[in-house]
């Protein structure tokens, strides 16, 4: 049962009111509304968000699916209320995971001779497919993300550490830019979904991208102020590779293992190109 606490013992529960307040202010739903979707009154809503009420994992739970939290922000909620995360996290390395990197390889393999490519929530290269791989492998060599060495990766296999980020790949002077005929447009899509994912209040940052160190790279300070004011993010940005005979142009998909259980797989997702 929900339960109220002395302003001794407050401050885990206020911590995930807060959190729950934050992530409501984000979306702009009012106490009003929020409450009518969790079906509670506002004045309890108003006594879990400032550290009055304890909620019970249920009541947290299901203000995170009125909110849209997604698994992970929801366990950090749960924690900052004192309760046991609702949701397991198993390393891709685990023997557990064989199966899913079986049909993460199937996946990939059968979208060639186009490319794909797999990767996490900090948008770390998890596996590739043969098509994706000479993109990678160029910028692994000119040195693109030095944490990742300079070393071709294996190909439909699971990537060992440390793991090459996209971000990095896409914003350092020697990576993707010198292989992108729209670099400008892309690396802007991107960025502006990366910031966009970075500014949810209950974000991990120890899973975030390294946002900071991407927008430090030469000229993408520049690049993000080239957008005009209050102009839209356009709502299809191909990609299109360098070739000999001319851009080769793709449209890309992101596919996600939406009815896994597990956080790890949630928050894969699949990136296949599409001829364009």
């Amino acid at each position: 049962m929900d339960g109220f606490l002395s302003p001794a013992s407050a401050a885990g529960p206020a911590g995930a009111g807060g959190l729950l307040a934050a992530a409501r202010r984000a979306r702009r739903f009012s106490q009003m509304h929020l409450a009518l979707e969790a079906g509670i009154s506002p004045r309890h809503l108003s006594y879990v968000e400032t550290g009055k009420s304890r909620p019970s994992p249920g009541l947290v739970l299901r203000l995170c699916e009125a909110l849209g939290l997604p698994p992970r922000e929801a366990d950090g909620v749960l924690l900052a209320a004192g309760h046991a995360p609702a949701h397991r996290e198993t390393p891709l390395e685990a023997p557990a995971m064989a199966e899913v990197l079986a049909a993460l390889r199937l996946i990939l393999a059968r979208h060639d001779p186009l490319p794909a490519v797999a990767f996490d929530a900090a948008w770390d290269v998890v596996m590739v497919n043969q098509a994706y791989a000479p993109a990678l492998d160029a910028c692994l060599a000119a040195g693109a993300d030095p944490g990742a060495g300079t070393m071709p990766r294996p190909v439909l296999a699971l990537l060992p550490a440390p793991r090459p980020n996209l971000l990095r790949l896409l914003c350092h002077p020697a990576g993707a830019r010198r292989l992108l005929a729209n670099w400008p447009e892309v690396a802007r899509a991107l960025l502006d979904r990366v910031q966009r994912e970075a500014r949810l209040p209950t974000a991990d940052p120890a899973r975030r991208p390294p946002i900071e160190e991407a927008l430090a790279q030469p000229g993408i300070a520049a690049l993000i102020r080239q957008r005009p004011l209050g102009a839209a993010a356009p709502l299809v940005v191909p990609v299109a590779f360098q070739a000999p005979d001319g851009p080769k142009r793709f449209l890309t998909t992101i596919a996600t293992l939406g009815t896994a259980q597990d956080l790890t797989l949630r928050e894969l997702r699949i990136e296949t190109y599409h001829p364009a």
